[in-house]
């Protein structure tokens, strides 16, 4: 599939790693224990897995708690051992997550263009509500779709498909950006045009074709669509 900026009327966003940088809750951590490195690594890695399996055995929870439970599974699996307390301390690093530097500007762009834009994320939506307000997105963001609204997590086509729905916007009319490759994968299954946001330099997933278009910042995104 090869990006056709002519057919995009809405664009929708991922939320973590996408817009807001998800690599602060190794702060949180290093407050707490001596090696944060590794044990943030395994809590995002279980945390995205739990969904994906959560979708297969009729599993679902919000994704707050599925985050809380691989957040306790990376400090078991590491033989650290904090407090209730210390542990919901560290996930609260989720309500106040930076946003990329690229982010806010083209968002701008692209709302002054005419797009509008969305979020379409595994977040329930109290995550999405404080990420949104402390990223001081709300002026450029239409609405956030949470996952919770259909209780089933990405990559799957029914989370994509009501993202369609909410928007009013026919799903080929639709351009999903994200820095999750199985997010692109999800997308362009669906039926929308996928846009990997790959700002660290990674390869790509050697398997079932290629994003529509990769970019490496917002920027790039905002001149793709011939903004």
């Amino acid at each position: 599939m090869s990006f056709d900026p002519e057919l995009v009327t809405t664009i929708t966003f991922d939320s973590y790693s996408t817009l807001v940088d998800v690599d602060a809750a190794e702060t949180a951590l290093a407050e707490r224990v001596d090696d944060p490195e590794p044990i943030s690594k395994l809590w995002r890695a279980r945390s995205l897995e739990y969904t994906f399996v959560a979708n297969h055995v009729d599993a679902y929870q919000p994704f707050y708690e599925m985050n809380r439970d691989a957040l306790q599974y990376a400090l078991e699996a590491h033989g650290v051992d904090i407090s209730a307390d210390e542990r919901d301390q560290i996930l609260a690093v989720y309500h106040e997550l930076d946003v990329f530097d690229d982010v806010r500007d083209g968002l701008e762009r692209l709302r002054d263009a005419g797009y509008d834009c969305y979020v379409v994320s595994n977040g329930n939506p109290e995550m999405l509500e404080s990420m949104v307000a402390h990223a001081d997105i709300e002026a450029y963001i239409e609405a956030t779709i949470s996952a919770d609204e259909v209780r089933t997590f990405k990559p799957d086509a029914e989370l994509y498909r009501h993202a369609a729905a909410r928007t009013g916007t026919p799903i080929d009319e639709i351009a999903h950006v994200t820095a999750g490759w199985f997010d692109v994968m999800g997308a362009q299954n669906a039926g929308m045009q996928g846009v990997w946001v790959d700002r660290k330099g990674t390869p790509w997933e050697p398997f079932d074709g290629e994003p529509a278009l990769t970019v490496e910042s917002f920027h790039e995104l905002v001149e793709a669509v011939g903004q």
